[in-house]
């Protein structure tokens, strides 16, 4: 048996009956006005619907509503470099790099697409340079900003090498580190562990005792737990990988992978999978992160607020050499040489590449309505779609009859 009539559907087109009387409104126009409210209650009622159709990929929020990850934007092919920015400014790494603008990244091979549709973002592996001379590469931002979202990354390969410093990471639009970064995917030299790490103002915190498979970076003994940036000598509070799959020569002979970072009002968890493991739920385009395990690193909101601390998020890719950390390790790295040795030859740098076969953003998708305030289950707003033709007709006869 249908449900009855919602009673706040009745008196609603009771009113918009009664309304015939005031001056200003015409017939028509209450008819098309009323008409219009109940088509946009339809169009949200039919979005909410065809979510609750698809086969996988339901998840709960710790308030017992439901809700899928639903597919915001792409960055694939031959459109990926018309949403990102080239950054040129010095790099605040201090890495030995020049980063070129799109029109040098292009004409010198250091980004393109291939016929294929693979992004290829590389350092500069031709020009043979005087020691002491920076090697061009590429950094590239998203023009878009995003606050909170699921961002999956698949891709055949990764910069490494003696003296590379590559990152995937996203950062706040704000002053650094008080909107946030987060670095998704980052290494140096010939590492084979992935490290994710965390920057931000005061009052963020790593939850050691969390669930994670990594495990915390430490300064003598103890764990990097403060993420605040500011703090004298304080590199973030990162996780280390376990898995020697998840960065550098091993990640890429195996074709790369798929690398995930969910970010929502329950934390900041990212997970890695080679390409062998990757979800059959990721392939499909409908991303369920509760069947995919134990993240590899989290970010606990008992520590550490996910939606204050991190604000206005741009997407960034980069390749830097030496600074910061890959200079300041080099000497204990098992690489040859010095770091401004080893920038001279090109030969150096063929592995430092991003391949890339897309990047995916995902949102959160509510599976509910309101209407007046009033929440709607799926199944009533079901109920609610089989009186359409009998409020429609209502609309058209009820209203024109006065």
């Amino acid at each position: 048996m249908p449900s009855a009539l919602p009673a706040t559907l009745v008196s609603f087109l009771v009113a918009s009956v009664m309304q015939t009387t005031l001056p200003r409104l015409s017939a028509r126009t209450l008819r098309s006005r009323a008409s219009l409210l109940w088509l946009l209650q339809l169009s949200q009622t039919s979005r909410a619907l065809s979510l609750e159709g698809r086969a996988n990929g339901v998840e709960s929020n710790s308030n017992g509503t439901s809700y899928v990850w639903s597919l915001e934007d792409t960055y694939a092919g031959k459109s990926f470099f018309d949403t990102f920015d080239f950054f040129t400014g010095t790099d605040p790494t201090n890495g030995m790099v020049n980063y070129t603008d799109k029109d040098t990244a292009i004409s010198d091979g250091l980004a393109y697409v291939t016929d294929d549709n693979i992004v290829i973002m590389r350092g500069d592996n031709m020009t043979t340079l005087a020691q002491g001379v920076y090697r061009n590469s590429v950094r590239v931002s998203s023009q878009k900003q995003y606050n909170t979202g699921l961002f999956i990354l698949d891709i055949n390969m990764a910069p490494w090498g003696c003296a590379v410093w590559p990152a995937w990471w996203t950062v706040g639009g704000g002053q650094w580190p008080f909107t946030g970064e987060i670095d998704i995917i980052e290494g140096v030299h010939d590492n084979e562990h992935n490290q994710v790490t965390w920057h931000s103002g005061p009052n963020c915190n790593l939850t050691e005792n969390a669930n994670y498979s990594g495990s915390p970076v430490e300064t003598n003994g103890v764990p990097n737990s403060d993420c605040y940036g500011l703090l004298s000598g304080n590199a973030g509070c990162g996780i280390v990988e376990w898995s020697r799959a998840s960065y550098g020569p091993i990640f890429d002979s195996q074709g790369g992978g798929v690398f995930a970072m969910k970010w929502d009002e329950d934390g900041i968890a990212v997970w890695s999978f080679y390409r062998a493991a990757v979800p059959a739920d990721v392939v499909s385009g409908e991303p369920t992160p509760s069947t995919w395990g134990v993240p590899v690193a989290v970010l606990e909101p008992s520590g550490c607020n996910p939606i204050t601390n991190f604000v206005n998020h741009s997407i960034v890719f980069d390749i830097t050499f030496c600074g910061d950390w890959a200079g300041n390790s080099y000497a204990t790295s098992g690489c040859p040489g010095t770091c401004a040795e080893r920038l001279m030859d090109p030969s150096n740098f063929v592995n430092a590449s991003w391949e890339i076969n897309a990047l995916t953003v995902y949102r959160k998708q509510t599976l509910s309505g309101r209407v007046n305030g009033a929440s709607h289950t799926l199944g009533e707003m079901s109920s609610m779609m089989r009186w359409t033709p009998l409020i429609l007709l209502l609309l058209g006869l009820g209203i024109s009859s006065i």
